[in-house]
């Protein structure tokens, strides 16, 4: 079983969706090259009808101005696509489920439910990134990282916020890699992964 070895806070937690999007693109400034013109829309109401419960809105702010991206070829959030977040919030739904019976394969702590996780990202390296779910609402669910390597922490903060402060090395990293403010991927509407390769060139892969 792996270890629980700690729990971070920011000195305030961001509540305001557009808020914290602003300190995120403060942070990574590369974002602005990936904003949609407009913000796309997405059926929230029927999402968290499948996954049986809201979502933060600091998560669904990100997921209308931005598509999946990622950070310094080392993690991002795992976004849905609009037309799509019905079966997102399905497999999100069956992967908590599957959690709950097993433990997080075993891995959890027991201080961590396992029943109360929510993935939203993940790192190359197998690191996940977690919402631990709280009764009080969605606007209170901690960030919980799993390391590949054993250790998990919480952060007191929104995941959108967790990542501003990833980058511009607010947090300590706590059995993570140091994590640029680079933007060196993201996926576009079709679902094909775009890399940014040496001198800027843009790389499409197959889908």
């Amino acid at each position: 079983m792996d270890e629980l070895i700690g729990v971070q806070r920011p000195v305030r937690r961001i509540v305001d969706a557009d808020e914290a999007i602003a300190v995120l693109e403060c942070a990574v400034p590369g974002l602005a090259g990936v904003r949609r013109r407009e913000p796309a829309v997405f059926d929230w109401v029927a999402a968290e009808g499948v996954l049986g419960s809201a979502l933060p809105a600091d998560f669904k702010r990100l997921c209308e101005w931005y598509p999946s991206f990622v950070l310094d070829d080392f993690m991002g959030p795992g976004l849905p696509y609009p037309g799509e977040v019905t079966g997102w919030a399905r497999g999100t739904r069956e992967e908590r489920e599957g959690w709950a019976s097993d433990g997080f394969g075993g891995l959890c702590p027991p201080e961590v439910v396992a029943g109360s996780l929510l993935s939203w990202g993940e790192s190359q390296e197998g690191d996940q990134f977690l919402w631990s779910s709280v009764p009080e609402g969605p606007e209170h669910w901690l960030v919980t990282v799993c390391s590949h390597n054993g250790p998990w922490w919480h952060y007191e903060g929104g995941m959108v916020q967790f990542l501003a402060e990833l980058c511009d090395g607010t947090l300590e990293r706590w059995a993570l890699p140091t994590v640029r403010p680079e933007v060196t991927g993201w996926f576009d509407e079709r679902g094909a992964l775009i890399w940014i390769g040496e001198q800027g060139a843009l790389i499409e892969t197959e889908e």
